[in-house]
């Protein structure tokens, strides 16, 4: 009996040093990622992350970028990545859905017009920064067109997918082309701290998804919660992995091989 109570010890201690060492040697991973290439990212979220030196991925929707195109390619050449989030942010219409237009409604779509334009948005970030490697965001959380999930065909274009649902995962859970997220709706810094607290002790993957920062979506952060949040995880830096969603991903992908041969 106290042969297997040794060696229950020993299992959990080993388990515990292998699930602290999965990411870089750090408790858990936390990816900040910020949508639809919104003005206020550029003015109120890149400078301070450029001063505390931490690195984002930002998921631009093609037309929406195009008003600021030069301070994107900034962006990218600053070492932040810049993700696919579709060239016109389609998503499925209907109730509470209300501004989507008709012409960018995905029940109006076909998978090859997804694939196309999707693939498209690539070339269109290509220019912005020259990398050929891109993670893909879904618009509105929506992956199908009908019935038919249209990032089957394009998994050789994405090295992951970023999805929509408040939830987080050890490095054997994560699913590359349904990467969970916490959306960030006006909540405090606070409540986006003991996101990070929960990551550390469960030694998980937490994303966490910005869209408006002071202004620019109703999905929205005051500045000062941000800035507040970001300063925090700048502290923890020695025990959390700070990754983009690209090095993020391929350290799981990389991480999962090892473990099949």
């Amino acid at each position: 009996m106290k042969r297997i109570f040794c060696l229950l010890l020993l299992y959990t201690f080993l388990y515990k040093c292998d699930a602290q060492t999965v990411w870089q040697n750090k408790r858990c991973a936390v990816v900040l990622t910020y949508d639809d290439a919104i003005a206020q990212q550029l003015d109120n979220a890149i400078p301070v992350l450029d001063s505390l030196q931490l690195k984002a991925t930002f998921y631009l929707t093609g037309y929406f970028a195009k008003d600021r195109l030069n301070d994107w390619k900034k962006v990218g050449a600053k070492g932040y990545e810049l993700g696919n989030h579709t060239l016109y942010h389609p998503c499925n219409g209907g109730k509470g859905r209300e501004w989507v237009k008709p012409d960018y409604d995905l029940r109006q779509y076909t998978v090859q017009r997804m694939v196309d334009e999707t693939r498209m948005t690539n070339v269109f970030l290509h220019t912005l920064d020259g990398k050929t490697k891109r993670t893909f965001a879904y618009t509105c959380g929506d992956m199908k067109i009908a019935d038919t999930s249209f990032i089957e065909q394009m998994k050789d274009d994405f090295v992951a997918a970023r999805a929509v649902r408040n939830e987080m995962h050890t490095i054997d859970k994560v699913d590359l082309y349904n990467v969970d997220c916490y959306m960030v709706n006006n909540n405090t810094a606070e409540q986006m701290i003991q996101w990070v607290k929960k990551a550390e002790a469960t030694n998980s993957l937490l994303v966490i998804l910005f869209h408006g920062v002071g202004g620019g979506n109703s999905l929205n952060i005051q500045v000062s919660e941000h800035s507040k949040f970001l300063h925090y995880l700048k502290q923890r830096e020695k025990h959390i992995w700070i990754a983009t969603m690209l090095a993020a991903a391929e350290h799981i992908a990389q991480y999962n091989k090892q473990k099949t041969q």
